[in-house]
């Protein structure tokens, strides 16, 4: 490959992404985005049934709604989300009423997966959205074909069709081709999942054949295969009508120095807005990292804007530059969703001021914070033989962090209560069986993370740094 991925040779500057984003230095309002209704409930009485901003998608002329529904974190019958408790019945009551809502308020993309939620989101998002005209919204679908086992090209195309089925429609409009460049062995992967099967080729036929309007790819980890699939494009063997890209204002300038194996998002931005690629964002809110930051930095937030929730300065991020189709938030319940459609109904677009508040001020602290950069996805779980509770043990860590209680001086004035808080929160938060001590160092977890960390090695670090908090007796 060439040196195109160099983030450094390829930034977009600041002044050329507010020149393509065509802002007109607005005043910030009054914009709410999702989160646990506990940490940020809406302070709106009223959501707006005709205010949300829509894009063009200049391959169909598609008039997409700026906020598009994730159906990955569905709510269950125990009033928490899939993600939580996999095994947990869907609550297709408040899934078809939290849809319904969605649509009488203009958000009319959905975006799901035959690996959501256990694979049930498909057949929920179908029972949902098929008590509505098939005009009134958009659907989006991967081919979800991680495992070895459903590379042969049979299985792939059992995989589309089951898909259309469970989705109760005769074709899909976004097509993705999921999570490309998130395993261990980047383009040689690639061509195993999709291009040595012919099943790449077969799915641009389905598009010839009207049972896909728009293909396109999920972008994770390895650069080479973006730049790739890219040079592809270029070159008129395949055209991706879109691609879904992770995008907010802590990767755009520190996906790289947070992991090294990640890329900088303003790079791939920059990449698709120059082939005018539509973008479809994912991770706005890093999976709540971004709307859970230290105290410090929520005075700073609040201090400038003091209407608004911490996160709704993530979603205006995402949504601002041009480019953007659309941009997918995970919904569970429906202040979720309340607060969600508030953030785009309409969208107030960063100002320059702004936006360098951000990106030069807030996320620099951020990353000094060293936190583990984990989504909180689970992809990896299902593949630890011991059953450990990764992302759990990931989220407390972080959560530990944020709140100044990772303190390794038994000297220190505070030690004591920050002992107690992260070893009584991890034992609340982690059972004893499912904690990192009981990781073996297989890494057969690791292939599945889109964020490609190292996670035997920081669960490792976990379990060392419990363990010496175990064996301290705290200073009186």
């Amino acid at each position: 490959m060439t040196d195109r991925h160099n983030d450094e040779a390829r930034r977009l500057s600041r002044r050329d992404f507010f020149k393509v984003a065509g802002l007109a230095g607005a005043a910030a309002g009054g914009v709410l985005a999702a989160c646990r209704p506990a940490e940020q409930p809406t302070t709106e009485t009223t959501v707006p049934t005709d205010k949300m901003t829509y894009r063009d998608n200049p391959n169909t002329g598609d008039h997409v709604s700026l906020l598009g529904y994730g159906m990955m974190r569905l709510p269950t019958d125990g009033d928490y989300s899939a993600r939580e408790d996999p095994d947990a019945e869907l609550d297709q009551e408040l899934i078809n009423q939290e849809v319904d809502y969605a649509i009488a308020h203009g958000v009319n993309y959905f975006d799901t997966s035959p690996a959501y939620c256990q694979g049930r989101s498909e057949t929920a998002t179908g029972i949902a959205l098929s008590r509505h005209p098939r005009d009134k919204y958009y659907i989006a679908t991967k081919l979800s074909n991680f495992s070895p086992d459903t590379w042969p090209f049979e299985k792939g195309k059992e995989m589309f069709f089951n898909s259309l089925k469970a989705l109760r429609v005769d074709y899909v409009d976004y097509m993705l081709l999921h999570g490309v460049g998130m395993g261990k062995d980047g383009v040689e992967e690639f061509n195993a999942r999709y291009m040595d099967n012919g099943l790449l080729d077969w799915l641009v036929e389905q598009k010839k054949a009207g049972k896909i309007r728009n293909l396109g790819f999920s972008y994770h980890g390895d650069i080479t295969v973006f730049d790739t699939l890219l040079e592809w494009h270029d070159a008129g063997d395949y055209h991706w009508d879109f691609v879904q890209i992770e995008l907010n204002y802590l990767d755009w300038q520190h996906a790289k120095e947070i992991n090294p194996r990640n890329t900088n998002a303003e790079y791939l931005y920059a990449e698709l807005l120059k082939r005018g690629i539509p973008a479809v964002i994912m991770e706005p809110l890093l999976g709540g990292r971004l709307s859970n930051v230290p105290d410090a930095i929520v005075e700073q937030m609040k201090r400038r804007a003091p209407g608004k929730s911490v996160a709704s300065w993530a979603f205006r991020y995402a949504g601002t530059p041009t480019g953007v189709l659309t941009v997918l938030s995970g919904m569970t319940f429906m202040e979720h969703l309340k607060d969600n459609i508030l953030a785009y109904s309409p969208l107030v677009p960063l100002t320059s001021d702004e936006d360098s508040f951000l990106v030069d001020n807030i996320a620099p602290k951020l990353v000094a914070l060293q936190t583990i950069p984990c989504n909180d996805c689970k992809y990896c779980t299902p593949h630890c033989p011991f059953g450990i509770n990764i992302p759990a043990i990931f989220v407390h860590y972080n959560k530990c962090i944020n709140e100044g209680n990772l303190i390794k001086d038994s000297a220190d004035t505070d030690y004591k209560r920050a002992r107690r808080a992260f070893l009584v929160g991890y034992d609340r938060s982690v059972e004893r069986l499912r904690q990192a001590n009981h990781c073996s160092g297989c890494r057969q977890c690791e292939g599945h993370c889109p964020q490609r960390i190292h996670i035997a090695d920081e669960l490792q670090r976990i379990d060392s740094f419990a363990n010496d908090l175990r064996r301290s007796e705290p200073a009186n």
